[in-house]
């Protein structure tokens, strides 16, 4: 069952803690997400259970209640945290502020390949997500986007992030597994690139694109083309505006 939204509010928007005498708690909740948020970076978001948090941290399973009330609103909180602080305002313009602020966005989703799964759809937003969104909205205070368009700007944004994210999700957790990857990787491009010569006639276009971008090593470069398109947009609309 999902969380409420007035229960993820509460856990994401503590109210300040009435400070109680006695000796320190031995766990803390910021401990229980610290946890949670490594298990999930090595194994996934599903191997997150309150089963293994309590076993990981020695504790039996229903003491974590008495910190979150279930899992859903762990999630909620690790994703928060593993945002982190959002970055100070940086860049040239409105364009170079809201690159910078995906490029600094970027390396966040690859520390945390599980992120792109809980940042999306109707939810309740943390005060780091939040921070986010503030700094990017902040970068086209200057232009005549409305609103709503300056939300669906970010939105824009933050879905290419997630898309590429999801792409490099099924990627390695380990440095044994990367070594792994790369092999599987190289395998493959080689792969493909026999069969393109082999089928040239049936996937002409195909087979010229793949053997350009690999003469002049400008594959993988979706991240930045798809970011420098959607800013190439946004300008566009901004001038038209301006006009």
């Amino acid at each position: 069952m999902e969380a409420k939204p007035d229960t993820l509010t509460a856990v994401l928007w503590p109210a300040e803690p009435v400070r109680k005498r006695g000796p320190k708690p031995s766990l803390s909740r910021q401990q229980i997400i610290e946890t949670a948020i490594e298990v999930a970076d090595a194994s996934g978001l599903s191997a997150v259970t309150m089963q293994l948090l309590a076993d990981q941290l020695g504790r039996p399973k229903m003491s974590l209640y008495r910190y979150l009330p279930g899992r859903d609103e762990l999630v909620a909180l690790m994703a928060d945290a593993a945002l982190g602080a959002p970055p100070a305002a940086a860049g040239r313009g409105w364009r170079g502020r809201l690159r910078n602020w995906a490029l600094q966005a970027w390396p966040v989703f690859l520390a945390h390949p599980w992120l792109h799964q809980v940042t999306v759809g109707p939810r309740v937003f943390g005060p780091n997500e939040l921070g986010w969104m503030e700094v990017a909205l902040g970068a086209l205070d200057a232009t005549d986007l409305t609103g709503a368009e300056r939300l669906d700007a970010v939105a824009l944004l933050t879905g290419h992030l997630r898309s590429m994210a999801a792409q490099r999700s099924a990627g390695p957790r380990s440095a044994t597994d990367a070594s792994a990857s790369d092999d599987i990787e190289a395998q493959s491009a080689a792969l493909m690139a026999q069969l393109l010569t082999d089928h040239a006639d049936r996937f002409p276009l195909t087979a010229a694109a793949f053997g350009q971008a690999q003469r002049t090593g400008t594959t993988d470069q979706a991240l930045e083309f798809g970011l420098d398109r959607i800013l190439d947009g946004l300008g566009a609309l901004i001038d038209r505006r301006r006009g």
